[in-house]
């Protein structure tokens, strides 16, 4: 067995993994140093809620701009600023795990736009089912739609894979079934708010769009599902 001195030891992340973690760790260490009181001076302790107020995704906004049919830019940036903005350290730290390990093994197969496509459009969609379908005040910050939208594109390529086997494609769902199962358990342990419909909406959104983006695309797949 050959031995190469210069291979690393652990694959790097795909450049595009970094671009999507990056922008959440500096915003949440920025807001979470102001809150403490050792960035930015005693104004700094609201800048988590600021931030909210600016950027969070809000269905009353988005009921403001159907009922008017006015779209303001800096009120349709919020479809693609929340995922960035997080309740606290813990919310974001979950959310950056997941975007290493997902995007990694996401990454390793789509290119990057199609990455960061999976990414924006399950946060996007993810968002809309939240305004359209609730009437919750509550706005939504966090992650977790694009996450569950990289969960889509990962579950996406064990089905095709799977399919090629010759091997039960419902297993590829495995994993969207446990995550779904204790987010229930939780919500009734704890309690829980509507953000589980956003989370579904992205998982859907990241699934159907890696029938159009992923490598080879829908040929692809057919062709996969010819030789079974």
């Amino acid at each position: 067995m050959s031995y190469d001195p210069n291979a690393h030891p652990i694959n790097p992340l795909p450049w595009v993994v970094w671009a999507l973690v990056l922008p959440v760790i500096a915003m949440e260490a920025i807001l979470s140093l102001g809150q403490q009181g050792i960035l930015g001076g005693p104004a700094a302790v609201g800048w988590r809620m600021a931030a909210f107020q600016d950027y969070a995704f809000s269905g009353q906004v988005l009921d403001w701009m159907l009922a008017n049919g006015r779209f303001p830019p800096e009120q349709l940036l919020r479809f693609v600023t929340y995922p960035f903005l997080h309740a606290g350290v813990t919310h974001a730290v979950f959310v950056v795990v997941f975007i290493l390990a997902l995007g990694k093994m996401v990454g390793e197969v789509f290119r990057a736009w199609a990455v960061l496509a999976v990414f924006f459009g399950s946060a996007i969609v993810g968002a809309a089912a939240y305004g359209l379908i609730l009437n919750d005040p509550v706005p939504l910050v966090g992650g977790y739609p694009a996450v569950y939208g990289l969960i889509g594109a990962f579950t996406f390529l064990l089905w095709v894979r799977l399919a090629g086997t010759g091997t039960n494609q419902f297993r590829a769902f495995t994993l969207i079934g446990f995550l779904l199962g204790i987010q229930l358990v939780f919500g009734l342990l704890f309690g829980g708010g509507n953000d589980w419909v956003a989370d579904l909406a992205g998982f859907a959104t990241g699934f159907l769009l890696s029938f159009v983006v992923s490598p080879g695309g829908w040929g692809h797949v057919r062709a996969r599902l010819r030789h079974r």
